[in-house]
Order: C-alpha cells, then structure tokens, then sequence
C-alpha cells in the first residue's frame, strides 16, 4: 500500500480548482401564485443566483482509505469535501440543494482557491440573469477568466442547462401541478486555459444530468469534479493527455515549450468574424493600450475572440486589465481610466456608447469598430509594409474545415471524427501563430539595433528617427506602452522566445553578416537598388504625404483568396523576410486510465498504480531520439509517485527529467520534496548518488538571492561633467561603439588641450554629429548607372561637399572598398581607387591666382596618373581617414582579417565626428588620436612572416560587438549534412566557439558568418566540446555540468550531473557501433562512459588520484591526462593509494580495465630532486601493472604534462611544463628513453592536434622579439618542425581540425580572435 504524502508537501495542483453548482435560491421559487399569474408567457422573471454547492479536492481524505472496507457503497458516504453557499451562513436546518427532498449530510468547511471569488461567480455564470422559463430553452456554454489582485489568472468554463420541468405543490383551493423550467449552471474553474477540452467534459457531464433524478444531481456532479481532480496537467512538450469522459475521449493539450502559451481553442475565430484589415486595427489597439470593449449576443464568442487576440500578441503580453465578460450589474467597470479589455452583451451596446468616452468598441456579430473619443483622435495603423504582408498571408489561410471533407467519405466514428478536425485545426492554428509572430517581428525587428545589452539602454529617440513619417505615430504611442517596456526585458535579457526564434530565422544574409560587423549600419548597394525597384518601398513613401487607413488599403498583387482545395504556400507572398513555413511539431498522447468508483482510498490508489504502470510501460517502448517525449513522461510518473508517496521514486524521475530536459524541471517542487523526506528516507537518498548531487543542486542555491536588476534605462544624453569611466558608459549606452580601447582613443581626441574631462555640451555636440552623418548616410541615393558599378555589400560611408578634381567636378565617396567620384550634372561614376591601389596620399597646396588650396592628392600602384582633389577644408580630415582606411586595408590584407577594415572605418566616422563637434584649428589634429591603425604602421613597420600568410586563410572574431575581446577557450568544427528537419542553411558546417563565462557563438563555416549569436552555458568556463551525434553537441564544463546542445533549436535543455568536479575531457567513441558511447573525465580522476541514446552512464571508475585534464582514444583505449595541480578528492575504497596521477591510460581486455597513469609522486630521495613524475599502468582496483619513471629525464626542474597526442604509429607525443620541446615515447616500450623535439623561440605549450601527419602544436613564443601566439606544424614521420606560424597577438588557447583540410585556432583574452589555416 503506497505511504501517504506528508502534509506539508504541497502537491501541484491537477486541472481542476474547484467545481461548482449554481442557480437560483430554493427559497426564490415560491409556490403556484408566480407561475399561475405568468401561465403562457415564455420568459419569467429573473431571479437571484448563488452559488448552491461547491466540489474542492481532493475528494478522498486519509480516513477513507481506513474506512474504504466498510463505506463503499455509495460517494456521498465518505467525507464531503463540498459545501454550499448562501449569501448568509446557513443555520441548523435541513440542507437543500436543488429542488427535490430535504437531505442531512454535514457539509464541511472547505477552504476555496486563491483567485476564486465566490461571491462574484454567479454574476459571471449568469451574466445576463438567471430567467424562469415556461419552454425548454437550449443549453449553452461560455467560459470566463478570473483574476486575483496579482494578475495571476483562472480559467472557467460554464454550462448553463435547464433542468427539465421542474414542479411544485399547488396550495391554492384549485388544486393541480404547474411548472417552468429552471437555469442552473455547473462551472469549472482551472489554472489553465482548457476552453475546448473543458467544454467537452461539461458535455460529457449533462448527458448524465438530463437524466438523474434532482436529488442527484450533487452526486453526479462530485463523481465528475472527483474525476478531473485526478487528471494532472501535462508539462510542456509534445505529450498530450487523453481522458475518457463516456462518451467523448478528451484531450488536454500541453504547451509547446515553456515560453508558449497553452492554446485551447480556434484561434480562427477572429478571421471568421473580422477582415484581416479589421484584425490588425484590433491589433494595433491592444499595442497601444487603449480601453477596449468587445461586443457580442454571445457570452462564449466574447472569451473565445479575447483570448486568441492574447496569443495574437504573443510573445507580448497583455499587462492591464482583463474582464472578457461583464454581467449588466458590473458595467460601471468601464468607467476606469486605465487600459483595459472587456467584454459586454451587444444589448449594452447603445447604453456603453452613450454613456463612456475613450473607449473603442467592437462589435464581433457585425465585424465594425467604434472609436469613442472627444478629441476624435484616431488610433494610429500599424507600419504599412507590415500591414500589407499580413493581409497577404491570411487570404492564404485554408478557414474552412468542410472544403478539406468535401471529398471524404463521412465518418461513422465520433471520436475519429473529432481527432480529423483537432488535427486539422492544430496545423491551422500553427499558422496563423507564425503569420502574427511574423508581423510583431517585422514591426519590431529593428529594435535591436538600438540595444546596448551591457548597460540595459534603449536608445527610442535614434529608434524613431529611423522609422517611416507616416509609421511614426504608431511607434510614439507603442514605446510608452507597459507592454513593450516587458518586451525590451525579455529583448535585453536575450530570451529565445518565439519572437527571437522567428527573427533569427527570417533575417536576411545582409542583417546576418552586419551582426559581425564592428563599423555603423549603412544601408548597403543591394539594398538602395531594391528600394529603388520595390513597389512595396514606393508605396511606403507615398504614404509620407497621406496615411489611409487600413480599410483603405490596395494591397498590391494580392492572391486570390483561398477558396478552394489549392493549397497556397506563404513563400508565394512578396514580401521583405520570408515567413519561416515550419510544419507543427509532431504530438502524442497518454491516455489516462479509468478512475473507478466509489472513490475511496483504495481506488485511488489503484488509479496511481495504474498510471505509474502504464508510464514505465510507454517508457520502455520510447526510441532512444524520443528525448522530448520522455521528459513527459519523467514528468508524469515523478507527479504520480508524489501523490502515491514514493518520495524517493519520484526524486529518481526528476533526476532523469534533469538531464533529459531541465526547461521543465520542476525545482521548487523537488526542494519541497527534499525537505520532507523522513530521516530515513533521507538517509537512503544520500547513499544514492544521483539523488544525493539532485539534493546537493536543489538545497544549496541560496534562498534569498538578489534579483538581478532587469530595468530598462533610456538613453539620455549626460548633464555633468565625464571622467574616463562614465564617459567610457555613456558612449557604450548611446550605441556609437562598445570597444573599450576605441572609446579610451575618442576621449584623449575630445580632450587635446584640455583637463581629462568631458563637458555635457561637448558629448552633445558629438553625438548630433555622429547622428547627423548617420541620417545624411541613410538618404544616400545612387542613381543605378553608380550603383552597377558598386559590389552589393558596400556602403558608403562619407561624401564630401562638391569639389573640383582633376577628373570633373563632384563629390567624393568613401566605402569600405573604394574612394570613386560621383559627378554632378548628369550623376556618373568615376573610380578613383580601390584601398589595397593606393600607394601613397599627401596632404599638398596648389597656387590659384594669389590662393594656396588645400589639395589632396593620392597616388596609385597601378597607374602613373595622380589624383587630385581640392579640398579645402576638408583636406586634412581626408588625408587623415584615407590613410587610416588604406592601413586597415593593408593589415586586413595581411592578417586575412576583414575587422580591421571594419575598425578603421569605425575610426574614420569617429574622426569626422571630432572635428564636426570641436569646429576649431586643432580639431584635425585631435582627430589624428583615432589614427591608429597609421600609427601603428609607422610605429610597428613588422610585416606578417611569408609562411604565415602563406597559411593563414581567413581570420575571425567572435567578440564583435563586446566591449573587451574574449578568450577563446574551447573550438569545435562539426561538419553538414543535409536533415529533412533542417533548413538548408541550418545544414551547413558549423563552427562552435566557447568564450568565457559559458558563453557559446557558433559560425556557419561555409560563409564564417553569425549562425547563432551568444548564448549561454551555464555561468562557468567551458572546457571541452565534442558531436556526440549529428543533433547533439556536448559541453563540459567548470561547474562539473556537461551540457547538451540541440544542433537544430540552439538550444540548451538537456544536462548530465553525474560528475563531482569539474569536467575536462570527453571523447566520443570511434566507428559505427551503436548505440555510441561517450567518455567524460573530471577533475578529481572520475571518468564515466555515457549511452548517448539514454543519456545514461553505462560504466564507471575512480582512478587513484586527482588532476585528470584530458582524455583520448586511441586503438580502443582509452587514455587519460593528468594535470599537476591536484585537488584532494576521495577516491574509490577498493582503490589504492597512488598519489599525484599525470597521465593515464585505460585499456579494454576481457573485460578488465586497466589505466596507464602519468603520476607525480615523491620519489626515495625527493629531499635532494624535488617532486618527479612516473608513468603507471595499473588497474583499475590499484593493482600496478607497470611502472615508467621519468624524473630522470628531467632532473633540472620539477615539470608536469600539459598536453599530449597519439599517432598511429604507437608514439605518444606530450608536451612538459617549462620546455619548450616535444617528448615522443613508443607505446611497445615505454621504459626507452623518449625521443625529443625542439620548438624554436617556445616558451609555452597550451594544445596539441593530430592532422593527417602532422602534429599541430599551440602556444606561446617570441617572433621579432616579441611574444605571441604561435603554431608549430611537426611532421610526424620525419619528426623536424616543418611550420613556424605566427597566429595570434595572445598565447593559442585551443586548436581543432576541419575534416583535415583546414585548422582553427582560438586565443586568449588580448586578442580573442580565431583563424584558419591551410593544411597541406
């Protein structure tokens, strides 16, 4: 028999908050007289409902379990767990319910549901009065949404049904019987939206009432609450809950992720009953804020319509009020002043409208929307563009489920027939939250760009000078709305929620390479020529001068509507970003057992058994890939276990749950579950290891941790006066740049001659500079004879005034490629010369008349011909940014690093904007502080050596947009291959970067593009990587976490946390077998062998000592490196006592492990050597197998091993702290002396990769004197070092291959960029 849950232990609440009966009191239906005298009328008067009874679970309580042998003949003998309520406390008498016989049951006092409001709930179930009527009236359903003073939300859905013909005693001298028919209502309220699901339970429910006696109805309507109480709510995932109600077969749906919402319900309703023009003005209110009612003559329509509006706005969220049904006592609700959304009965509609103002009131029965406003101020239309899209894309929906059957044969099967059309309205549903998720994005795409995440700024004046004139109203009004400031939270934060997903996969290659850019946005050559050949852009800028509203609207090259079976795809529709057409994701169901009555404890707990059994059955059947499904059911037989007591099974589950899907760990219920554990139990739990680290990860988080501060600052510029660190914040928080080293050059420019401070009027000038040639850059218009002679990713960056050349008279333009002529008069294109061109620029006079004009002059490599430009006053701006530009050019030339343009043009603008802002004689040599790139070539004149460039093929930097560069710790190149799940982009090759503090970016190695910007893993550094298979990518981490990425989502769900210390190595078995096998080490000597399929460890051991640091595989062993710093760990009992381990191997032989360990340990004379290291092959109970000492070779200084490789031609090659040379030994004879490598100039060794045959070697060293990060390239079979490599201006960190033809390298913090090499 299952042990009773303690009861402190708060169980999650199942689908139903409490059930209730109402109608009207006993004592209001009195005797013939008002029936007699209203005989033939059809409606009587109304009456006053209440509630009559009141079902809360849970309905078995411990005394029936005691009892269940002895009460178990009918429900209503076990103890009630119902009420009823009048509007006074009832005295001692007789307890009625409906009309019937009096009964004497002793109702307890049960506390109701936080959020439940009882004395309100009549009002909402019978909205519009509880009438008497002489004819049988349909039944019907509506539902409501429920409220408390935190916001937090309950959900009902209420059926109203008349009970037959109910009589009464006449008393009169006349004698005989007369009758009317009577409204109840039976309401259940939930914590979730199950509008359809609910309704269909009610159903289910009535058929059973229409036919009780009146006396049971109670007792029908308690088996029924009792049933749902039972049901669990389903956690978020693709795991639906079946439930058989008799007749109907139920389903309750869960969400599809935990930032989703659950939808219950045909989000096509809106569509039915407005125009897609009518949706997006609703839309556009609701974005605004304003106070809105919803009209109908049915209460249902008014939720249903309400509530798909709110996942209309998903991932934005309603902040206001929220009644989307008011009874006719409660409408002096609308008289608020604050925003709001209700819902009234259309015979309210002329009183409403008379009465308030401000309000907009829609009619859903006619589809029309009222605008009530003295100052007759109409809501604004949303962005044009947007707009039209939209339209576009719903005329493409398929709204009619009939024209899907008309060729069908009909179904004889109810509950096949209801499954066709959930399925059908599943995939509907899906696609009108795409198209409204699609039109939030392309309203509010650009707002990231207007983003500082390090200081939480958003810069909204610069966000709305970017936007249409004729968009601006909409956006001033939707920036102060309480829903957007939550929006910018979520942005800041970096949520992945729907809107981040659908932006990450809509934006154009143009929007993807600028999210590596370090320079400004300007609008590139493609996109001017696409706005001068888009209609779309035409329209947008007719709408300048008269803004229709949207009613109005042709949209150009509509569709036809889709009338018939031809199905229309959303990609047909023109449009700027491409709708991502993602299919639904696949569902399953669970079906619920039977619940058996009476309901004593006995039977419940046979429920729990039978739900648990058939949990562990499905579970059994799951493929290995149905991780997903499997967190599900984790979920469900850990919340079943709960309920039967099994404390321990059900930690067990979510221990499983937590490394199968963490999103949906429900960790405060597992910290309520750890504290009550008895003393026993708990002692259990301890000598299990996976519950012992659950416990460990749940308790030790502090209780009161501090809040992270998630307020949204708007950029103001500064009123007092700036030392280097505020200036250093502000100029990051106004979104001009975020490097640290180009912001400390800009305050030494501002402030050349002057005290180390910044004056508010001088930011401010500089900033109105800056942001002038930002706008005067965003107007440029080439005409198409200049842009066909442009590559289509350039932009251009400066013009100067019009001046005279040599080559006609126009204005300058500088790009990030060239410098070309646009001549005046009739515009024409004349090149000047492409940067990587030019050899030399000066700074000159000419003589004109009595007249020295400034000239600049530039010469070129490949013509004789000098250009010359008279300047002017700008001359010696523009000497300073073409020499700076032609220094970027020549270093990213060198360096195959296109940032270094991108820096320079970064100082170009800087310069422009110094001078703009200063306007005195210094202000160009003010400027000449941003010359650094010049600088540095005339300071540093030290070219990259020939084999370098010769190797280097591409440089990048994942710290593009930081404000400090990043150390790149970990690399990780895992190839294409094309999934039907993918998109075609999502299969190509990709690069994973792991930066400091868990951070992860990964790179489309085809282009070397942004794929994913920077998420998070963990908080700790990240310390190996390895594709596990082609959806998973494992991390392991400092904080003893290995991390699971989904390769298809970017997302993180999914954590192992078996390991004790931190993990620092993992390997992933070779060859075909299956399932795979992947090795993890950690720190304190644990190395586990994981089923990738099972997440589950299939082996296990302790090697006899600490610092393992990485791990290898090769010939089918398993080797293992041992760094010198250890901590104490404890090791395995059976272990025995060898200390200091360094290097390790681990070799499979019928079935014995054995491990070859690099120990370091004291030897006979240490007092005179010092610490020394040694070789040992032991087993892994402690047995010594053999024993290599090589203090010997090493008797000038203690050392350790930093790294080491296998070849294989059975050499280990390993690299020693404090040498800068390579050791190989010969794995037949490792007594041999080891054969030695010199690595000339090194000071350092951080890495080692096997390529082909070659042995590539990262780390530190001297090139012209100077440290670097350098890469040695060793051929293994004539053992001399073939490459001397200069990578990096920082030590190499990590190294990785590329399928052999290229290496990558990463490193440190100083620099923080990665670069590729050619293998040859």
């Amino acid at each position: 028999m299952a042990e009773a849950v303690p009861q402190h232990l708060a169980l999650p609440s199942g689908l139903l908050e409490l059930c209730a009966l109402l109608g009207p009191a006993r004592d209001s239906l009195r005797g013939p007289e008002q029936v007699a005298q209203r005989k033939g009328v059809k409606s009587l008067s109304s009456l006053e409902p209440e509630v009559l009874s009141v079902f809360v679970p849970p309905f078995v309580s411990k005394e029936d379990g005691a009892a269940a042998g002895v009460n178990c003949a009918t429900l209503g003998k076990p103890r009630r767990r119902s009420f009823r309520k009048k509007r006074e406390r009832p005295k001692a008498e007789p307890w009625r319910g409906l009309p019937g016989g009096p009964r004497r049951p002793d109702p307890e006092d049960v506390s109701v549901p936080n959020g439940v409001d009882l004395l309100a709930l009549p009002q909402l179930c019978f909205p519009g009065g509880v009438c008497v009527a002489s004819e049988p009236k349909e039944d019907c359903v509506h539902f409501l949404v429920l409220t408390d003073v935190c916001g937090n939300r309950t959900y009902g859905d209420e059926y109203c049904f008349y009970n037959g013909k109910t009589h009464w005693e006449v008393s009169g001298p006349s004698g005989g019987t007369a009758g009317c028919f009577v409204p109840f209502a039976v309401c259940v309220v939930s914590r979730f939206p199950y509008y359809n699901a609910l309704k269909d339970c009610l159903s289910c429910l009535l058929t059973h009432l229409k036919f009780c006696k009146d006396f049971e109805v109670d007792n029908h309507i308690k088996d029924f609450a009792a049933k749902l109480s039972l049901i669990p709510s389903p956690p978020p995932g693709p795991l639906h809950l079946i439930f058989n109600m008799k007749p109907l077969q139920i389903v309750f749906p869960s969400r599809a992720d935990p930032e989703s919402p659950l939808i219950d319900l045909d989000l096509h309703l809106p569509l039915l009953c407005f125009s897609p023009e009518k949706v997006l003005q609703i839309l556009t209110c609701l974005l605004t804020e304003q106070r809105v009612v919803f009209f109908s003559s049915s209460w249902a329509l008014l939720t249903l319509v309400a509530e798909c509006f709110m996942v209309y706005l998903h991932p934005l969220q309603w902040q206001h009020t929220f009644v989307p049904i008011l009874s006719g006592q409660m409408l002096d609700f609308l008289m608020a002043p604050t925003s709001f959304l209700m819902g009234c009965h259309l015979d309210h509609f002329e009183e409403v409208s008379k009465e308030a103002d401000g309000l907009i009131l829609i009619n859903i029965d006619s589809g029309s929307i009222a605008h009530l406003s003295k100052e007759d101020a109409a809501v604004p239309d949303i962005p044009l563009l947007a707009a039209q899209t939209f339209v576009q894309r719903v005329q493409t929906l398929q709204l009619y489920h009939e024209l899907d059957l008309a060729h069908l044969c009909a179904s004889t099967d109810l509950n096949e027939d209801r499954a066709s059309r959930r399925a059908w309205q599943q995939g509907l549903n899906h696609q009108i939250q795409q198209i409204t998720v699609h039109l939030l994005v392309s309203i509010f795409r650009d707002v990231k760009n207007h983003l500082n995440y390090e200081h939480r700024v958003f810069n909204s004046e610069e966000f709305l000078k970017t936007r249409a004139p004729g968009d601006q109203a909409f956006y001033k009004q939707v920036l102060d709305t309480y829903m957007f400031h939550a929006f910018l939270k979520a942005r800041l934060s970096r949520r992945m929620d729907a809107f981040a997903q659908m932006d990450l996969h809509t934006q154009s290659e143009e929007d993807r390479i600028n999210g590596t850019l370090l320079s400004p946005r300007r609008p590139t050559i493609e996109k001017m020529a696409s706005r001068k050949s888009s209609p779309l852009h035409a329209a947008d800028r007719r709408m300048v001068v008269s803004m229709p509203n949207l009613q109005d609207i042709v949209v150009l090259e509509l569709p036809p509507r889709n009338s018939s079976l031809r199905k229309m795809h959303t990609s047909d529709c023109g449009s700027s970003h491409a709708v991502l057409c993602v299919a639904p994701k696949s569902t399953h169901t669970f079906k619920i057992p039977e619940v058996h009555f009476p309901l004593v404890g006995q039977c419940v707990q046979a429920f729990h058994a039978d739900c648990a059994a058939q949990l562990t059955k499905v579970m059994g059947s799951l493929p290995p890939e149905s991780s997903a499904l499997l967190a599900g059911y984790l979920y469900l037989r850990g919340l079943v276990r709960l309920t039967q007591g099994q404390l321990l099974g059900a930690l067990l589950d979510f221990q499983s749950l937590y490394k199968t899907d963490v999103r949906i760990f429900p960790a405060d219920l597992v910290q309520r579950t750890v504290e009550s554990l008895s003393g026993p139990e708990r002692a259990q739990a301890e000598r299990t290891p996976e519950l012992r680290r659950l416990m460990s990860e749940v308790m030790d988080k502090p209780a009161d941790a501090p809040k992270a501060d998630d307020r949204v600052k708007h950029f103001e510029l500064p009123r007092t006066h700036m030392q280097l660190d505020d200036f250093v914040k502000r100029v990051q928080e106004s979104g001009i740049v975020k490097d640290t080293g180009t912001i400390h050059r800009l305050f030494a420019a501002l402030t050349v001659g002057h005290e180390k401070q910044i004056d508010p009027e001088t930011f401010k000038d500089f900033y109105n500079c800056w942001k002038e040639a930002e706008a005067e850059a965003q107007d440029v218009s080439l005409p198409l004879s200049v842009i066909e002679h442009l590559d289509k990713n350039e932009c251009v960056y400066k013009l100067s005034s019009s001046v005279k050349t040599n080559r006609g008279v126009g204005k300058i333009a500088m790009t990030q490629k060239r410098l070309f002529l646009l001549t005046e008069g009739r515009p024409g294109y004349v090149e000047i010369s492409t940067f990587r061109n030019i050899a030399e620029v000066r700074s000159t006079t000419v003589a004109f008349l009595l007249l020295r004009i400034p000239t600049l002059k530039v010469k070129m490599v490949s013509k004789k011909e000098v250009f010359e430009a008279n300047l002017k006053n700008e001359c010696d701006l523009w000497h300073l940014m073409v020499k700076e530009m032609c220094a970027g050019k020549r270093l990213a030339d060198e360096h195959k690093d296109p940032q270094y343009v991108q820096q320079a043009l970064t100082h170009v603008l800087l310069m422009d904007a110094v001078v703009g802002a200063l306007q005195s004689p210094g202000a160009v040599y003010a400027a000449s502080k941003l010359s650094y790139f010049d600088k540095m070539k005339n300071e540093m004149p030290l070219a990259v050596p020939k084999t370098t460039s010769e190797t280097l093929k591409h440089k990048i930097n994942p710290s593009a947009g930081e404000t400090t560069p990043r150390g790149v710790d970990v690399l990780l190149y895992t190839p294409g291959h094309l999934d039907p799940a993918e998109k075609i982009e999502d299969a190509h090759p990709k690069l994973w970067c792991a930066l400091d503090e868990g951070k992860v970016i990964v790179f489309d190695a085809s282009s070397w593009t942004v794929h994913q910007h920077c998420f998070k893993v963990g908080t700790s550094k990240l310390n190996c990587m390895v594709m596990a298979e082609q959806s998973q990518v494992w991390v392991g981490s400092e904080d003893s976490v290995i991390y699971i990425i989904n390769i298809h989502s970017m997302s993180c769900n999914k954590q192992l946390t078996d390991h004790r210390s931190s993990v620092t190595g993992l390997v992933v078995q070779d060859g075909a077998q299956a399932p795979r096998e992947v090795y993890s080490c950690s720190m304190d000597g644990t190395v586990l062998a994981w089923n990738v399929s099972t997440l589950r460890v299939t082996s296990r051991f302790q090697l006899p000592s600490c610092g393992l640091s990485s791990i290898r595989l090769h010939n089918d062993r398993l080797w293992c490196c041992k760094s010198s710093v250890c901590r104490p760990q404890p090791c395995s009992p059976r272990a025995r006592d060898v200390r200091g381990c360094e290097l390790g191997v681990l070799l499979e032989c019928d079935g014995e492990v054995q491990t070859l360990c690099l120990v370091a340990r004291p030897p006979p004379d240490s007092h005179k050597q010092g610490t020394g290291t040694s070789i040992m092959l032991v087993t892994t109970n402690g047995f010594v197998r053999q024993e290599l000492k090589i203090n010997e070779n090493f008797t000038e200084i203690s050392t350790s091993f930093l790294g080491f490789q296998l070849i294989p031609e059975e050499q280990l090659w390993a690299a020693c702290a404090g040498y800068g040379d390579l050791y190989i030994w010969s794995l037949r004879d490792l007594a041999q002396p080891p054969q030695r490598i010199h690595l000339p100039e090194c000071s350092e060794v951080n890495c080692m990769i096997r390529v082909k045959k070659q042995i590539w070697v990262g780390g530190t060293g001297l090139s012209q004197g100077r440290s670097k990060g350098k890469i040695y390239v060793i051929d293994t079979e004539r053992k001399t070092v073939e490459k001397e490599l200069v990578a990096h201006a920082d030590t190499v960190k990590t190294l990785c291959s590329a399928e052999d033809r290229y290496v990558l390298s990463g490193s440190g913090r100083e620099e923080g960029k990665i670069a590729i090499w050619k293998v040859e």
